[in-house]
């Protein structure tokens, strides 16, 4: 099970310092991202007549010492009510990265690449908490 250090949080609670203002084009970018290359995603987004996103910003990082609670009720919605697939949690997070790396090349540092993949990957997991 991957955990997040302390250092980790530090990591990603100061890069997300730095990007946070740009948050609404990064989720854009990466859904627009996802929808491209992984197009059977699509299908969860059935009901966007044009299917062009616009994904709110995720504030995910302030709930960053408990997010498996903190997600909860992301996790039920996504669980219950949308019914996506968990293994699509990788994809959108692969897809977050890839943005990341683009729109921020000198801030995201190899470091800050693992302490992202390590927390988006411990999103991921909170959110599938109720798939269990």
């Amino acid at each position: 099970m991957t955990s997040l250090t302390e250092k980790d949080k530090a990591t990603v609670r100061a890069f997300w310092d730095k990007v946070s203002s740009k948050s609404e084009d990064i989720g854009t970018d990466a859904l627009a991202r996802m929808l491209t290359v992984y197009p059977q995603t699509k299908t969860y987004f059935a009901h966007w007549k044009d299917q062009s996103p616009n994904s709110p910003s995720a504030r995910t990082v302030s709930k960053i010492d408990d997010l498996k609670a903190g997600l909860l009720n992301l996790s039920e919605l996504h669980a219950f009510t949308l019914r996506v697939d968990p293994a699509n949690f990788k994809i959108i997070s692969h897809c977050i990265l890839v943005v990341l790396a683009i729109m921020f090349p000198q801030d995201f540092t190899p470091e800050v690449h693992v302490s992202m993949d390590k927390f988006l990957a411990c999103l991921a997991m909170a959110l599938a908490e109720k798939y269990r």
